[in-house]
């Protein structure tokens, strides 16, 4: 758990804070005897205004993480155009009926999770020509108000992801269940990333990133540690 509060964070504060994060990531990597340059870090910017992203930006910050395709195709459009090294992945659960604009836009769709949109997303890819990289979602505790194949399937469901997408099917993201031990969750997921040969494990947030870079985390998601508590609407920063 980071030390940071969780309240909104005025746009000159966020550099700080991605710099306290960055150094937390660091010696949870040094903890564990890996690399700090082999994580990933997802800053998640959903709720918060593009001023929020634009101050992130400019610490640095390169890759960011949205829950809903109209969000950030709202927020990001003029972001890109000003960053295009950028890089944007969904992480939140994907209606088939927003596959189209999601390969559009995102590089990283991180909530593949059953067979329909697998669908959607080939048929979109090929329209599109554009192809992202793709993570099949876990459902790790096997909760039903969460999205993601249930582990039982898992396997199976990787295999024809695989067979389908190819080397754009690139690894697994979960979330244990709250009130859980994370760890053996993370090793498991871990494990099932090693039978299928997948190299990305988007896993942990703010509360058990630790354990997620011990288990093997190569993408980590975290958002209130860098800019606050999410807003129930978005604040006019310009004044």
């Amino acid at each position: 758990m980071t030390r940071l509060e969780a309240r909104t964070t005025p746009l000159g504060e966020i550099a700080a804070r991605l710099e306290v994060v960055r150094a937390e990531i660091a010696a949870a990597a040094r903890a564990c005897k890996r690399d700090p340059a082999a994580i990933t870090l997802v800053a998640v910017s959903k709720t918060h205004p593009a001023l929020a992203v634009e101050a992130a930006l400019r610490a640095g910050q390169r890759f960011f993480g949205e829950n809903r395709v109209q969000e950030a195709a709202a927020k990001f459009s003029s972001l890109r155009a000003a960053s295009p090294d950028l890089r944007l992945h969904l992480i939140g659960p994907l209606q088939t009926n927003k596959a189209r604009e999601a390969v559009r836009l995102f590089d990283v769709i991180e909530s593949l999770d059953r067979p329909r949109l697998a669908d959607a997303l080939a048929l979109a890819i090929a329209r599109e020509g554009r192809q992202p990289d793709l993570l099949v979602e876990v459902n790790l505790g096997c909760e039903p108000q969460k999205s993601g194949v249930p582990r039982g399937q898992a396997d199976a469901f990787i295999s024809a992801c695989q067979a389908r997408f190819g080397p754009a099917l690139t690894g697994l993201m979960g979330i244990p269940p709250a009130a859980a031990d994370p760890a053996p969750h993370f090793a498991w997921l871990a494990a099932c990333a090693r039978r299928h040969g997948l190299g990305v494990l988007s896993m942990g947030m703010s509360a058990d990133f630790p354990a997620a870079i011990a288990a093997g985390a190569t993408h980590i998601r975290l958002g209130t540690a860098i800019f606050g508590a999410r807003p129930a609407s978005l604040p006019d920063y310009s004044r």
